[in-house]
Formats: structure tokens, C-alpha cells, sequence
């Protein structure tokens, strides 16, 4: 894995400065995903037509909105953050709570990072943020 996607440990301070730079790239994946969700079943066949024929006017359409998504992802990646569920726009951010790594949550759609989980717990096992998170 490149230096740059490798998980960055981060306060919860750091994290939530990341915070409006996060939203951004998610807005704009969950935007470019909603785009190409729209048009899944006749994008998969063409996708499929234009590996074998060279090319096609509506993968090329696509284009754009794949660009766009991994542009997004990418951003939330080289930030070392790690994106657990594309379709939810579900990230953590590694942080401390105790001396120990866990997970700091965040949803897109959500105002702040309010919630925590241990790294083995997943979305299931949040927590609201406590004191004890550094």
C-alpha cells in the first residue's frame, strides 16, 4: 500500500478540523456514485460491449462520474482515513481511547464525529464520543 493510503493516527481534534475537507470528498463520491447507480443496468452491459468492441459512447458518458468517485475516494484515502462503506459514506479515522487504537466514526449526512468503535466492533458497535478519547 503507497505511504499515502496507509491509516494515519488522529486526535479527535484533528480529526474534526479534517472534517469539512471529509464532507466535501464524500459529497462529491456519494454524488458521482448516485450517477452511476441511476444508470447501473445499462452501464454494466455497456461496459461489458466496450471491452470487446474498443469503446462506446455511453461508457464514455460514464466516464466523468467514475472520475469524479475515485477522485473523492482517493482524496479520503490519501488522508489516511480509512472508508468502510462506500454505499453509506462510512469512514473512520484511527484515533486513541485509553492508550489503545479505536475507530472515530463518521456517516455522511452526519453534523460532527459523535461516535467511536472498537477496531473489530464496526458500525454496530458505536459508542458516543467520551472523555476518554484523546
Amino acid at each position: 500500500m503507497p505511504a499515502a493510503m496507509r491509516p494515519r493516527t488522529y486526535t479527535l481534534a484533528e480529526a474534526r478540523a479534517l472534517l469539512p475537507q471529509v464532507k466535501a470528498l464524500m459529497a462529491q463520491a456519494q454524488a458521482a456514485r448516485k450517477q452511476l447507480v441511476a444508470h447501473q443496468p445499462a452501464l454494466w452491459a455497456v461496459l461489458r460491449s466496450a471491452a470487446t468492441n474498443g469503446g462506446n459512447a455511453e461508457a464514455s458518458a460514464a466516464l466523468p462520474a467514475f472520475n469524479l468517485l475515485e477522485v473523492g475516494l482517493k482524496g479520503i484515502l490519501n488522508l489516511g482515513i480509512l472508508i468502510q462503506d462506500v454505499d453509506a459514506g462510512l469512514v473512520d479515522f484511527v484515533g486513541m481511547r485509553d492508550g489503545k487504537q479505536v475507530y472515530l466514526c463518521w456517516q455522511y449526512g452526519e453534523d460532527n464525529i459523535e461516535f467511536w468503535h472498537e477496531m473489530d466492533a464496526g458500525f454496530a458497535g458505536r459508542h458516543p464520543i467520551d472523555d476518554r478519547i484523546a
